[in-house]
């Protein structure tokens, strides 16, 4: 995808930055207690590409070119109000498909959207100081009463400075699977305990939908080794709805189940 066709499909649609001043205001309410009543569905489209339906809005997250580790998956093909991308790569930037016209947002800032408030988090996505791959964008936001914290392909360690603007999320999706550009299992075991989400969905790891020739991520059973001892919760489903009154006090893991 080339850069030009990236920008001009954002051109008429980014969401306008707040100013950066926000930011206090904007953790305030992501940490306040969620209101009666509200849940979040959360869709796994594959590799780290998520569909987040709660009120009101659906708001997707990094959607794909089917290509490498994710080549056996089905395009991330749906309909969203708002589309969110961590980096320009093609496993989690490929937007030029995405039906309907969403509004895109996909730099480091704060955000506001149908009253939902984002912050993007720069994080490397290397462990070369991002010489490698540059910056991946962690989002974080409140949806249906429930805070979410999508790290995208994070590779860097959790700095004390990204740490105090994630807060502790209900809801957290981390890489798990290595290669040079996303957290291995260790390296995701120690930023689940910098961050202490109440909930951890492991995206980012290889699975059936993987051309073996060229996918370079590990398998989930790496990463749940590395838990060993945290509560994993299993769906059979791909799709969790989750709301303040089942969200577990400390860190469990959930898997969803991807239907090929």
């Amino acid at each position: 995808m080339k850069r030009r066709q990236f920008m001009g499909y954002t051109g008429a649609g980014v969401v306008t930055a707040l100013l950066s001043g926000l930011s206090s205001e904007f953790q305030a309410n992501a940490q306040s207690k969620p209101r009666s009543g509200g849940s979040l569905s959360i869709q796994w489209l594959g590799h780290t590409s998520f569909l987040f339906t709660g009120g009101g809005v659906r708001i997707l997250a990094n959607p794909f070119r089917t290509v490498g580790c994710t080549a056996g998956y089905r395009p991330p093909k749906v309909e969203a109000d708002l589309v969110l991308i961590s980096s320009q790569l093609l496993d989690e930037g490929a937007v030029e498909d995405i039906p309907g016209n969403p509004k895109l947002i996909y730099e480091p800032g704060v955000y506001e959207f149908n009253s939902i408030k984002f912050q993007g988090i720069a994080i490397n996505h290397d462990r070369k100081g991002g010489k490698q791959f540059g910056i991946n964008t962690a989002w974080l936001w409140k949806q249906g009463g429930i805070s979410v914290l999508h790290l995208g392909g994070a590779a860097a360690p959790i700095s004390i400075e990204q740490k105090i603007l994630m807060g502790r999320p209900d809801v957290a999706l981390v890489p798990v699977g290595g290669g040079p550009k996303a957290y291995n299992a260790e390296e995701a075991k120690q930023a689940i305990q910098v961050i202490n989400p109440k909930l951890v969905i492991p995206t980012h790891y290889r699975t059936q939908a993987a051309d073996a020739a060229t996918c370079d991520i590990s398998p989930l059973d790496q990463f749940l080794t590395a838990m060993d001892g945290v509560t994993v919760r299993r769906s059979n489903s791909d799709t969790i709805t989750i709301s303040s009154g089942n969200l577990p006090e400390n860190s469990a893991i959930q898997l969803l189940t991807y239907k090929f």
